[in-house]
């Protein structure tokens, strides 16, 4: 018997603290959470000693710099714990930063200098009324020097003739243009054009390259007339000749500068004659494609002070911008949603909640914890959109706090690590499916929803971190079949049913470490699979790691919240591949069977980009980039990048020439994953930290 998709309900619209569990209050995405002081570098002992006259501005700019995002702007807690009151000397906080711990890599003094962190140290004292410090005499503060603002909009050179964008174009592009997150709305991540092919991808060759702002970076360009518009970390925008690299607008917009190391925006979007950009302070932003003005400016996250946040664009469907909040950590009575405005005016069109509110139909499923304690269920990544049937499949992420003791109900917390299938037209939920119910170790299932024709079935698939390849009846919703990569060591998947329970004595106990694989960073994460429609196969770019945690409670307060205290004692490589943490497989989408597999001992780092010439680009942590043959696996091509290869690899054509653009983007000292793990693991690779950029290439001119 197949379980079957539930139709929606009714009146549904849709780290450590020494002392004891810090409260969580940050709602940004964890995933790029950079947690730069180590919970055991602050003694919760005040100091009493005498001492000169702390000047508390001094380390304000760099604690906004590198600490806020975890510990928070005022420093009482975040995904990190509280600062204040705060014990520690300056030469004691100097050693445990420059030593690191398990929540973080050590930090250099490139990440801060040691004059910063003996004035982040006089800050936090300052912050609870203690003065000076016995072993660092203060100086006397002056002003900072007056810096010009640059202007919001820059306008370098004549942008080219463009015709706008209809619904038409973006169901069928031109093979030239990349108009989608992943080209077209069914999510394939494929480019027909085949002039890059297997017989000549080994003289592909760097056409031209453009440098990013600083800061996390995973970005997916769009083409369109010749044109790519990229989104830099920060709330920038760029537009630039496709074929040269040229400038021709720039957008800035002003961001809290704590903001900064969780200031990534995977994507933007196009619709009429307008570029939109998801902001992190959750607006949507609508530019002139051809100056870069602003058209429209929505304020779709409230008053900022909920803490929503966009850290991916959104897509486009019948004419909507449609997209998915993230920071949904915080205890109040406001949840997660998802969200769609009028493509030409910004104006609010629906808005449909990710969680199931008391009283409502999905109610029960928290085990009856009122909404101010119910979290999670964050749409951090873009959706599809099928226009024939005219139907939004869009995921979610898991239920905050991560672990079902600390959240306090082992229910299903509905519409947590789903797929919701959703009516552009009003938001309402036609149909979900859930993957996970009552997730416990952070593992979501927001990924990517990729739309495919075969066997006379129309089918959605997805893959969360646990790396199972899941394929639902994309008209109803029903389960048709879950394909595990024989990797994960924490649920069994009825065959039959598609239900997931976890397996025995795998729920982990508060306070007790558990080891488990893959680690909270998953085996398959925000790095798109793309669809090949020669091969009828799925290319999936995975990572194997497992992680020893222990996960600790915390108080259940409003205002609060967060994805519950978790002290990493460390990770490792998966049993089944002792030294090598990369695997690209192909999978059949017809059977779900491995076509082939190829290993590296560096993670992959992009999406996968599939193209006409039978070719799948991927980039690696270690600063590769690759070109594989589609068929047999078979690495034709690869080439250096300045920092780890990062964001959704892209091609394009202008005029006779097809382009491939791939990224790179350095890790933010102390983020999470992307430099975390393998920084732990393969201690002979080292990234820069710097190096953002787009890299264009192409066949030598003679070719």
């Amino acid at each position: 018997m197949q379980r079957a998709a539930r139709p929606p309900m009714k009146g549904t619209c849709a780290t450590i603290d020494p002392r004891k569990a810090a409260p969580m209050t940050s709602r940004l995405d964890r995933w790029t959470l950079p947690c730069t002081i180590l919970a055991a570098l602050v003694a919760v002992v005040a100091f009493k000693g005498a001492g000169v006259l702390a000047q508390p501005n001094n380390g304000k700019g760099a604690y906004d710099r590198v600490c806020a995002t975890c510990h928070g702007s005022d420093a009482r807690g975040s995904l990190g714990p509280g600062l204040v009151p705060f014990g520690r000397t300056d030469a004691e906080l100097l050693a445990l930063v420059r030593a690191g711990g398990s929540q973080m890599r050590p930090l250099t003094s490139r990440d801060i200098t040691d004059a910063d962190v003996s004035a982040v140290a006089r800050y936090l004292r300052s912050l609870a009324g203690i003065q000076g410090s016995p072993d660092s005499p203060t100086a006397d503060a002056r002003p900072a020097p007056t810096v010009p603002a640059r202007p919001e909009v820059f306008n370098a050179a004549d942008t080219p003739a463009l015709s706008d964008v209809t619904d038409d174009m973006l169901a069928k592009p031109t093979p030239n243009d990349w108009l989608s997150w992943r080209r077209t709305l069914d999510g394939w991540g494929y480019s027909p054009l085949d002039q890059i092919n297997k017989s000549n991808v080994r003289t592909l060759q760097l056409a031209w390259s453009w440098a990013l702002e600083t800061g996390p970076s995973q970005t997916t360009p769009l083409v369109h007339d010749g044109v790519m518009y990229i989104a830099n970390p920060g709330n920038i925008v760029d537009a630039l000749d496709a074929r040269t690299g040229q400038l021709l607008w720039e957008y800035r917009r002003p961001m809290d500068e704590r903001r900064r190391q969780a200031a990534q925006t995977r994507s933007l979007a196009i619709v009429h004659d307008v570029i939109v950009l998801a902001t992190v302070d959750a607006h949507l932003v609508a530019l002139d494609a051809r100056k870069g003005t602003v058209r429209w400016d929505a304020n779709v996250g409230g008053s900022g002070e909920a803490g929503f946040t966009f850290t991916s664009g959104p897509i486009v469907a019948d004419g909507a911008v449609v997209a998915g909040l993230t920071g949904c950590n915080r205890f109040d009575d406001e949840t997660c949603y998802i969200l769609a405005v009028d493509g030409r005016t910004g104006r609010l069109l629906w808005k449909t909640s990710t969680l199931a509110r008391p009283g409502e139909p999905g109610g029960d499923t928290w085990g009856g914890l009122p909404i101010t304690f119910r979290a999670g269920g964050d749409a951090w990544i873009p959706g599809s959109y099928d226009p024939v049937t005219k139907v939004i499949y869009w995921g979610t992420a898991q239920a905050k706090p991560w672990a079902q003791n600390v959240r306090g109900t082992d229910g299903d917390a509905l519409y947590t690590n789903s797929t919701l299938a959703l009516d552009p037209g009003t938001g309402k939920i036609k149909w979900y499916f859930q993957h996970l119910p009552g997730e416990s170790f952070d593992m979501d299932e927001t990924f990517e929803r990729i739309l495919i024709d075969h066997d006379g079935r129309s089918s959605v698939y997805t893959m969360g971190k646990l790396g199972i390849l899941w394929e639902l009846d994309r008209k109803t919703g029903a389960f048709v079949r879950a394909t595990d990569t024989g990797y994960q060591t924490l649920v069994d998947v009825n065959p039959r049913t598609g239900r997931a329970t976890y397996k025995p004595g795998r729920l982990q106990r508060v306070g007790e470490a558990i080891t488990f694989c893959p680690s909270t960073g998953g085996f398959k994460s925000l790095r798109a699979m793309a669809y090949l429609p020669s091969t009828q196969a799925l290319y999936v770019p995975l990572n194997l790691n497992c992680e020893t945690a222990t996960f600790d409670q915390m108080e259940r307060r409003e205002g609060g919240g967060g994805v519950g205290p978790v002290r990493i004692q460390g990770y490792q490589f998966h049993p089944k591949s002792p030294d090598q943490m990369g695997e690209l497989r192909a999978m059949d989408v017809r059977t779900g069977k491995t076509l082939w597999q190829e290993r590296r001992r560096a993670p992959y780092n992009t999406a996968t980009l599939t193209t006409g010439g039978g070719l799948v680009f991927v980039g690696t942590w270690d600063r590769m980039a690759y070109a594989y043959d589609a068929t047999t696996g078979q690495a034709l091509w690869q080439t250096r990048l300045p920092t780890m290869a990062n964001g959704f690899p892209i091609s394009y054509a202008v005029g006779a020439t097809q382009y491939v653009a791939i990224g790179a983007g350095a890790a933010v000292p102390g983020t999470s994953w992307a430099s975390r793990v393998p920084g732990q693991l393969l201690r002979e690779m080292k990234n820069p930290s710097a190096g953002n950029g787009i890299f264009v290439f192409a066949l030598p001119n003679d070719k």
